[in-house]
């Protein structure tokens, strides 16, 4: 039966004592780790967040005391009390392996029933079942270790914004619905009856409001709802390290992001970042690593076929060539010995299950050069190819052809990825980049509508100013993100704070004056006195944590995270309500089709 704590105050926390506490009177608690019963001798392995101290009871120890302990069992809670000696037998297996605690009191304050899964570190039960069982999970201490530099992150990031002279407000997490690029999360109202409000994507309108009330540097580690399919860097609640600066421009924000960075990696892991960072225009990444979020720890840059091979009589080639498109390609160094014509083909159902018709291929073995196409073209149309693709013996060229350019670019990036995944060339470290001026607009093929690449109130180049209305195809945008290895970790942009030139913007969205007043009114209305100019960015905080300690997803630096399907496998959240609530509510809920 569990006993009461009364009289008993923490000294030290397991894992913080060492060879100088010998002699020392203390008092711990924690967790069962391991019990092992030698007839007249028992060590129990005691854990508690910052590590394991070993427990000693033998001839010495009290009866009931001994007694006691012999009862306890895999993650009871115990208060201990003794005396800090050396070890008999060292181990470097855990910190405190020199030392040991003669105990004089023991006390169980929680028994345990057999856990469904063992407490270790880089356990191999299922997620499922660890999620299922989070609070379990969390007691893991690689699990612990990441929530607790999380922590650290956050300090870190709170002492440098606030000396750069940033002020930290809070924004709403109940505000108006609307359109930011993702579908909210819409709380019902019981008092508006109808009316609904939604949870923040991020806190773009209020910051900028902020900006206009006058406090100049503002930032937040504000949390935020985005209803996306998940993957293995998002989740539909994740955290942001935002802010917004006035009077600045877009060289001043980088600046801040770069000493921000320079800061953290500093103080928790003691790491130099070099700055400046790299900069690269968007159109200048999508054609060298076909993606906007360039991993450029190895190479395997894309190339252009497109002029070689534009009167070629293989039609894949010179058709997608003639009607507008591209024909580009990657060489997989010393690919041969992995990239058979069995893997080939999966290569060739992965580019088809993300758009692309189809993947040509060379290989170049040491007596031959087989192709998929090879009897398709001339050889000197073939040799032309293998000197722009710079291949060699032992390489592999993969090439897509296709007449949307975009296609093209985004099948390479995401098979350039593939493949160094599969030969593992992502090398050690941490490389950072920025991208710059991106397109305004992107034209959305499923609503054959042209929408905001980044958010309607970034403001467009000033070269572009003029011809806006003319291509919007060729309307930049001052908008920057921060790449790390692959991973987008933040964006912002310059904002638009003239009246007259976001209602043109609205207007080219295909947002009528009503309708983008409806929307977002309060704030064009605020434009209205004085607005000054302001920019800034948000962080994820989680995909930085992430990266930082290397861990595969953001599931294992998010103390409670949704699965796949947005679920909470502990909480079986979300769940059905009763119908009194949704009386209140003034909701009716329709059965889902099967």
């Amino acid at each position: 039966m569990a006993e009461f704590m009364t009289g008993l105050k923490r000294t030290d926390y397991c894992g913080n004592l060492n060879i100088g506490d010998c002699g020392k009177k203390v008092t711990v608690f924690g967790w069962v780790q391991r019990r092992r019963d030698l007839g007249q001798l028992i060590f129990i392995d005691l854990r508690d967040r910052t590590g394991i101290v070993q427990l000693a009871l033998d001839d010495n120890t009290d009866r009931t005391v001994f007694e006691k302990a012999v009862s306890v069992k895999s993650e009871y809670v115990l208060g201990v009390v003794g005396t800090v000696k050396e070890r008999s037998a060292k181990t470097d297996k855990i910190a405190t392996g020199d030392i040991e605690i003669a105990v004089e009191e023991l006390r169980v304050l929680g028994e345990s029933e057999t856990p469904p899964f063992e407490i270790l570190p880089d356990s191999k039960t299922g997620e499922l079942t660890r999620l299922k069982y989070r609070y379990l999970d969390l007691r893991r201490s690689d699990l612990q270790r990441n929530i607790i530099f999380r922590h650290k992150v956050a300090k870190v990031t709170r002492d440098y914004f606030d000396e750069q002279g940033f002020i930290e407000i809070e924004t709403p997490m109940l505000i108006k619905s609307t359109p930011e690029g993702a579908r909210d999360f819409l709380v019902p109202s019981r008092i508006h009856k109808g009316s609904f409000y939604a949870l923040p994507q991020s806190p773009q309108i209020y910051k900028q409001l902020c900006m206009v009330a006058g406090f100049d540097r503002y930032m937040q580690i504000a949390r935020c709802f985005r209803d996306e399919d998940l993957r293995a860097d998002r989740q539909p609640e994740f955290t942001q390290i935002d802010i917004e600066m006035s009077f600045v421009d877009m060289e001043d924000v980088l600046e801040i992001g770069e000493g921000y960075i320079r800061r953290v990696f500093k103080d928790t892991l003691n790491i130099d970042i070099p700055t400046p960072f790299p900069r690269y225009t968007y159109n200048e990444v999508m054609e060298r690593y076909g993606s906007d979020k360039p991993d450029t720890r190895f190479g395997m840059e894309l190339f252009d076929l497109s002029e070689i091979v534009k009167d070629s009589e293989l039609s894949v080639f010179s058709g997608a060539v003639k009607d507008g498109g591209s024909v580009r390609g990657i060489t997989v160094k010393n690919g041969v010995a992995t990239y058979s014509r069995k893997q080939i083909k999966k290569m060739t159902e992965f580019v088809k299950g993300i758009g692309a018709k189809g993947l040509a291929w060379v290989r170049l073995t040491e007596n031959d050069t087989e192709s998929s196409f090879s009897k398709f073209v001339t050889e000197e149309e073939m040799n032309a190819i293998l000197r722009t693709a710079q291949a060699e013996k032992g390489d592999v060229v993969f090439i897509v052809a296709d007449s949307d350019n975009n296609t093209v670019l985004t099948t390479l990036g995401a098979l350039r990825v593939e493949v160094a995944n599969k030969l593992d060339l992502k090398k050690d470290g941490y490389h950072f980049l920025w991208v710059v001026k991106f397109p305004f607009f992107e034209f959305d093929k499923e609503t054959n509508t042209w929408v905001a690449m980044h958010h309607p109130f970034t403001s467009p180049t000033d070269e572009c100013l003029e011809t806006l209305e003319e291509d919007k195809g060729k309307v930049y945008a001052k908008a920057y993100d921060m790449v790390l290895n692959g991973i987008e970790l933040s964006s912002g942009s310059i904002r638009i704070t003239n009246p007259e030139l976001q209602k043109r913007m609205f207007s080219l969205l295909g947002l009528s004056d009503e309708e983008a007043y409806q929307k977002f009114g309060f704030l064009t209305d605020a434009f209205k006195y004085g607005a000054p100019p302001h920019g800034g960015m948000g962080i994820g905080l989680d995909r930085l944590v992430m990266q930082m300690i290397k861990a595969p997803t953001l599931r294992d630096v998010v103390a409670f995270p949704k699965v796949q399907n947005a679920s909470e496998p502990m909480t079986n959240a979300p769940s059905p309500i009763e119908q009194v609530q949704l009386n209140d509510l003034g909701i009716t809920v329709t059965a889902p089709t099967v």
